[in-house]
């Protein structure tokens, strides 16, 4: 991947709040599908919504149940700031009905929200303990060690609180997005373009319901995958979205933060 090209997508990543370090319980998902149904029970392509509205989280109990340092081994969990803010007006795509999809890449809440977390949880650089310089390194070595030092895992995790079914509909309303604009669209934060090549699903599972999807950008011909999952946990939807800047550059396959999704998942609970 290019220079520019890895330039212009670690500012759309750093757009959508996500800290690319320049300075994945895996089984939940990989659960198998059954009769057309998920192992909650609800259809493909369909919402388990509750019956009956939930109760919105209030701000103070979303907090207690947002992710904190700790939570997820292996990875230092931080509150984002006013930088990572991006205002629903903030937003705009070039296909209205992807604008679902846009929201959820950016953190952005959709009607009926009462109250809203937002988190950036980051991978812990891995290491062996021992140090070597590039010097005393043998051949293969430094490459690796390099490639090794941007296989880091960012996901921008965001908790909306919903009133009545607002929050099953916000659930909803991005898997359908995500289905219908699978073949790509152009969303617009301050100014900047970023061009979603295309959408696929991936597999997940937690919550009410849960769907997490392959998100590929592309800038000048080369492309960058990213990670999108949606978790409903009653009028609670979580959305997560994760980039690693060694699989930009095609050194690295990254899959969906399972345990991430895990981890919010058991707080929720």
């Amino acid at each position: 991947m290019r220079a520019t090209a890895v330039r212009r997508t670690a500012l759309a990543a750093s757009a959508a709040a996500l800290t690319l370090l320049a300075t994945a319980c895996g089984s939940t998902s990989d659960a198998d599908k059954k009769d057309g149904k998920d192992d909650k029970g609800a259809s493909n392509g369909s919402s388990s919504a509750p019956k009956a509205p939930a109760e919105a989280l209030t701000a103070a109990e979303l907090e207690k149940a947002t992710l904190a340092q700790g939570d997820v081994e292996g990875r230092k969990v931080t509150k984002a700031g006013p930088a990572d803010e991006v205002p629903a007006d903030g937003v705009t795509v070039d296909k209205e009905g992807c604008l679902p999809v846009a929201h959820a890449m950016f953190g952005v809440a959709q009607k009926g929200s009462v109250a809203t977390t937002k988190r950036k949880v980051i991978d812990e650089p891995k290491t062996d303990g021992k140090k070597k310089s590039l010097e005393d390194m043998a051949d293969g070595e430094a490459g690796e060690a390099f490639k090794d030092a941007f296989n880091l895992t960012s996901t921008f995790v965001a908790l909306h609180s919903y009133e009545g079914t607002a929050g099953p509909d916000a659930f909803a309303a991005l898997k359908k997005a995500a289905a219908d604009c699978a073949g790509g669209f152009t969303a617009t934060v301050a100014g900047t373009p970023t061009k979603v090549a295309s959408i696929a699903e991936e597999k997940v599972t937690g919550g009410d319901e849960a769907a997490a999807w392959t998100v590929t950008s592309e800038d000048d011909g080369d492309t960058a995958p990213f990670k999108l999952v949606a978790l409903r946990k009653e009028a609670t939807v979580a959305t997560f979205f994760s980039f690693n800047l060694a699989a930009a550059g095609g050194d690295v396959k990254f899959e969906v933060p399972v345990e991430v999704v895990a981890a919010q998942d058991k707080k929720l609970a």
